[in-house]
């Protein structure tokens, strides 16, 4: 669920963007916080690697395919959650450089969003992997597993089994007729 609501309000504003203003046109939307700054990137980030397109046309469905195969081991919801920003992200650029202009696998990325503080023009694809990768260094500092768990809970649940259980008596069980001591 999360995967399509950020590739659909990713796509949506797209086409918003590409619909309503012209490539090279700012927009303040926020005073200078933040402006609507429409570009098409042919590159990754910051432009990086602009002739090499279709690289990360691959790479992107090489991510793609790896996070579906390996997306049922997840039993956490922040995971579930991460996994899905990053999903929603990843198809909402593939599908830009997939069948936008100049060509398949060649296409150029949308980027519309800029703030002052930071020297990059991207898009909500852009922040829902940036998102998916502090929540991962969270997730990973804090311990957490795909299950949710922390291994110490796990060493926890595991060192109880092996634990024998409390006897309910004690080991001296007087019976009926039994000399008591």
């Amino acid at each position: 669920m999360v995967a399509l609501c950020v590739y659909l309000v990713d796509q949506i504003a797209k086409v918003l963007v590409v619909a309503n203003l012209y490539e090279g046109q700012q927009v303040q939307v926020l005073g200078q916080l933040l402006q609507f700054h429409f570009v098409k990137n042919p590159g990754a980030a910051f432009s990086i690697g602009s002739g090499s397109t279709w690289i990360f046309s691959i790479v992107g469905v090489g991510v793609l395919g790896f996070v579906i195969w390996y997306a049922p081991r997840i039993r956490s919801t922040a995971w579930a959650i991460l996994f899905g920003l990053l999903l929603g992200g990843l198809l909402g650029n593939l599908t830009d450089r997939l069948f936008r202009e100049p060509g398949f696998g060649v296409g150029h990325v949308v980027d519309f969003l800029q703030i002052p503080l930071l020297p990059a023009i991207f898009n909500l694809a852009d922040v829902a992997i940036v998102s998916s990768m502090v929540l991962f260094l969270i997730l990973t500092l804090r311990g957490i597993g795909l299950d949710g768990r922390r291994p110490s809970e796990e060493d926890d649940e595991i060192e109880d089994a092996d634990r024998p259980a409390p006897a309910d008596e004690p080991s001296h069980v007087d019976k009926p007729g039994a000399p008591q001591s």
